[in-house]
């Protein structure tokens, strides 16, 4: 007679061996309590920006009843200070250092001018004018945050966790584009527009607080004047990958500012939809983004960075043309507007992921404030003139026939990468390639 050897059964997992399994699945970087806080701060920022993104503009719509030059004017007031500042702001973050101390100064600074619009609701004197000057002011302490983020962010995240920071950093931003826009229009349906901006003023002082935890080293400062102002803007005119990433994203940044300047007017006037369906219709929308930031990494390693980045501006800006040929029942005009937000929002990841993770390779340490404050004064430089042009064609022409303009000329960006060597680059995969890509012996 056989005796049939059977195995126990297995004891259930432990605590700690489930505490094991569920940290294995923390991505390395947020195991790291200084990235973790630099992180934790972007991320409350970003939803942040995404209730005023809705919440500033119907404002001016439904509060003030601005025309399409008005909104146009607050559009680009907001871009303006880099085209003015960008060059000068980078050249002085890079001779001072302290880049951490100038980004918490100007979380503070935009907690201060967005508070400051509510409170002047409650007490009924708003005016556009507080709207232009609040934009303007925000846009220029924008420049100063801009411009030391780079040099802090490579202090803190290893070289070859490069595109994982980057992938991590947009995720949240793609997130934000999923809840920001919702909770900003549902916010604007039940306190109005100026007491939803309250949310986003709070959301800097949380950028502030956890900024203010984490200390890294920093580059050092750049103390020698010579060529201070213009060595960012020497270093891109030498580097055909940068030049390449600036032409394609001034041109795309300029027309998607003729259709952001006028997108929420031609909504609420032209579709006659609400203030909440339209943070709704955003929100679902931008689930593109949050796909487009889980893809990328494996795009990029399959295809290349360099065309992932191209196929992220075509995904960007053709998607756009669904706008202005919305009409029908109103499903209909929904469902288009959804399928333009979802695929443009998933190229934008794909392209700003792509792109941040090129630039922490190209670019010199020494140089990044001022190669990063040189390329925003060109490519952001843009987005008021874009939005000036489209609040008068809009005028002029009327909100569809500019809209046709703004997404049929955001294609141009797209094509101008195809020639350059941009779309061909790969990302080193040693700290020596890293090295000879930024042109180092």
């Amino acid at each position: 007679m056989s005796a049939t050897t059977r195995r126990a059964p297995s004891a259930p997992p432990g605590p700690q061996r489930l505490a094991g399994r569920a940290r294995d699945r923390i991505p390395l970087l947020l195991r790291d309590t200084v990235f973790r806080r630099y992180w934790s701060g972007q991320t409350i920022s970003m939803f942040g920006d995404q209730i005023s993104a809705i919440a500033v503009p119907l404002a001016a719509v439904l509060v003030l009843h601005a025309s399409a030059a008005d909104m146009g004017y607050l559009t680009a007031l907001v871009w303006l200070p880099t085209l003015l500042f960008g060059l000068h702001a980078g050249a002085w973050v890079d001779r001072r250092g302290q880049r951490r101390a100038a980004m918490i100064a100007a979380d503070l600074g935009r907690f201060v001018l967005l508070a400051s619009i509510p409170a002047a609701y409650a007490l009924h004197v708003l005016t556009l004018t507080q709207l232009f000057v609040a934009a303007f002011g925000e846009g220029l302490l924008s420049v100063l945050f801009t411009v030391a983020n780079p040099a802090v962010f490579v202090a803190i995240v290893p070289a070859e966790r490069y595109l994982d920071g980057n992938t991590l950093i947009y995720a949240s931003r793609a997130l934000s584009f999923v809840g920001g826009p919702s909770i900003g229009g549902l916010l604007v349906q039940l306190f109005t527009a100026p007491f939803a901006i309250i949310a986003d003023a709070v959301s800097f002082l949380g950028s502030a607080f956890f900024l203010s935890r984490i200390h890294p080293a920093e580059p050092p400062p750049d103390r020698s004047g010579k060529g201070a102002v213009t060595a960012g803007a020497r270093f891109i005119t030498r580097s055909p990958i940068v030049r390449a990433s600036l032409a394609s994203v001034a041109v795309i940044n300029f027309f998607n500012l003729m259709f952001f300047a006028l997108y929420l007017l031609y909504a609420v006037r032209t579709l006659h939809i609400g203030a909440g369906v339209i943070g709704v219709v955003l929100g679902a929308a931008a689930v593109g983004s949050v796909l487009g930031s889980a893809v990328t990494k494996r795009l990029a390693g399959r295809i290349g960075v360099g065309w992932a980045y191209a196929a992220g501006c075509a995904l960007f800006t053709a998607p756009l043309m669904l706008v202005p040929l919305a009409g029908g029942p109103r499903p209909l005009v929904l469902g288009t507007l959804f399928v333009a937000e979802f695929l443009s929002g998933f190229g934008v990841m794909v392209l700003d992921i792509s792109i941040g993770a090129i630039f922490a390779v190209v670019i010199p340490d020494e140089l990044r404030s001022r190669v990063t404050g040189a390329f925003q004064a060109v490519n952001y430089g843009t987005r008021p003139l874009g939005a000036l042009l489209g609040g008068l064609l809009g005028t002029q022409a009327g909100l569809r026939a500019a809209l046709w303009v703004a997404t049929v000329g955001g294609v141009i960006g797209f094509l101008v990468v195809l020639p350059s060597p941009l779309a061909r680059f790969r990302m080193p995969e040693d700290a020596g390639g890293i090295s000879r890509a930024r042109g180092c012996p």
